[in-house]
């Protein structure tokens, strides 16, 4: 009986790992700033001004998550 050994080295591979791990924290920084500015803006609103666009002041934090998951 035959048999064919393979031996692929699939190793670690230091440069591919910190590059990813730079992406995601430019991506995570990225929107963590989405979030802190869409945040700010709307909740130095009064909540005349939020009433007229048709927000509540308890809505602010979801709908800047919101606008952070979707921005980036």
């Amino acid at each position: 009986m035959a048999y064919a050994l393979s031996n692929t080295q699939s190793g670690f591979n230091l440069s591919a790992t910190l590059h990813n791990a730079v992406e995601a924290w430019k991506a995570a920084s990225a929107k963590r700033a989405a979030f802190n500015r869409t945040f700010n803006e709307l909740n130095a609103l009064d909540d005349r001004d939020l009433a007229d666009i048709g927000l509540a002041r308890r809505d602010i934090r979801a709908l800047a998550q919101d606008f952070a998951n979707k921005a980036v």
